[in-house]
């Protein structure tokens, strides 16, 4: 950010400056032409034989000398807003860093199975956001069979989109359809469902009452035992129909719009647990993540590249330094070994043994020794091949 605004002060300069030459030379053109038209009228009105008189010479020098400077003055305000358009350049040049291309791996999506997840990848983020004709496009170009993959988020961002216009049916259709499954995730989308929907009567006022009762009879008292107090508000929002309105009751803040918008959110992760999906786009998730990395990775190859330490960046499964994207990004566990100090990967994953202590396999090969490993915490002794794996 304080690249951009660097740049931002530099395109500011120049704006202003434009702006200021413009009026300038506006003005003072306008003062020229009127100055040579009336002049050109007072000889136009001479007779043809007329010569000039010395004064009226006298008057067309100065009329020239005059529009002679005011094209000098001109030219050199255009100069010097060439110098500071060029400062623009150099801000860019100074702040960004043009090869991007420096901190990545050619081979990470090389060869047909990695293109072809990229491109999975990109269609499901499309999906996502309800982009179905771009996805289906690409799907088209790239010979993908994603047709499982679409119908899910059809469904959903349908959902979505009538929630957006106050629409609970489809939704409600939806929760009742995978009752079983939301229960089993603990999940109160249901629930809600039906209080936005007990309270968008109670909002009718009077008239409603009973309609609100009747409502609240047949759908909320399968939720007693797990939403009882939340219950309890609804049915206290009764109390304040004839006697000041609900606005004005200990229960206003049920009338607020952020219901809405947390049923949205609730809907949208109970869903995409349900289908075994991320929240998030996994697409937006990796952007955002490189967004937040870039700055850092930059220097840290500049400063490699100064120092003629650049073989270190072709490690495959790690960074050269440990970069914080913080705490929405981190979606899991890390393990980290406490004889080597490094994370564990897919090559080097985390080994229990049989004692009970964990540490890496590259530890595990480094310390076995034949058949024979005892624990660097603890004096047993054990088979290496006994150690297993474990996973976070």
């Amino acid at each position: 950010m304080e690249a951009c605004g660097a740049v931002e002060r530099e395109v500011d300069k120049v704006l202003t400056k434009f702006g200021s030459i413009n009026e300038h030379a506006g003005r003072t053109l306008s003062d020229i032409i009127g100055h040579i038209e009336a002049l050109r009228k007072e000889l136009s009105e001479c007779p043809p034989e007329h010569e000039l008189t010395p004064q009226q010479i006298s008057i067309v020098k100065q009329a020239m000398s005059k529009a002679r400077e005011t094209v000098q003055r001109l030219a050199t305000d255009h100069r010097d807003l060439h110098s500071t358009v060029s400062k623009v350049g150099k801000a860019i040049d100074r702040n960004f860093v043009s090869d991007f291309a420096s901190t990545s791996r050619e081979d990470v999506f090389s060869g047909p199975e990695k293109t072809a997840l990229l491109n999975k990848v990109i269609c499901q983020h499309f999906y996502r956001q309800g982009m179905l004709d771009i996805a289906d496009e690409l799907t088209a170009e790239a010979g993908i069979d994603n047709e499982n993959g679409k119908e899910p988020f059809t469904e959903l961002n349908y959902i979505l989109d009538r929630l957006k216009h106050k629409d609970l049916d489809p939704a409600l259709e939806w929760a009742e359809k995978h009752r079983a499954t939301l229960e089993k995730q603990n999940s109160s989308l249901e629930f809600k469902l039906h209080q936005l929907r007990f309270i968008g009567l109670i909002e009718k006022g009077a008239v409603c009452q009973n309609e609100a009762i009747y409502y609240a009879r047949a759908n909320l008292s399968q939720f007693v035992h797990s939403h009882e107090k939340e219950i309890q508000k609804l049915m206290g929002m009764l109390l304040y129909l004839s006697n000041g309105g609900i606005a004005k009751s200990p229960y206003a803040h049920l009338l607020q719009p952020s219901l809405w918008a947390d049923i949205y959110d609730t809907f949208t992760k109970d869903a995409c647990t349900l289908l075994g999906l991320s929240v998030e786009s996994p697409l937006s998730v990796c952007v955002s993540a490189g967004c937040i990395a870039l700055p850092a990775l930059l220097n840290i190859k500049q400063v490699m590249q100064q120092r003629q330490v650049s073989g270190i960046w072709n490690g495959k499964d790690e960074l050269p330094i440990e970069i914080d994207l913080g705490p929405d990004k981190r979606f899991h566990s890390v393990f980290a070994c406490p004889i080597l100090k490094q994370q564990s990967t897919e090559s080097n994953p985390p080994m229990k043994l049989v004692c009970g202590h964990v540490i890496s396999r590259d530890a595990l090969n480094k310390l076995a020794a034949a058949n024979k490993l005892k624990c660097p915490y603890c004096p047993v002794e054990q088979n290496p091949a006994e150690a297993t794996i474990i996973y976070f």
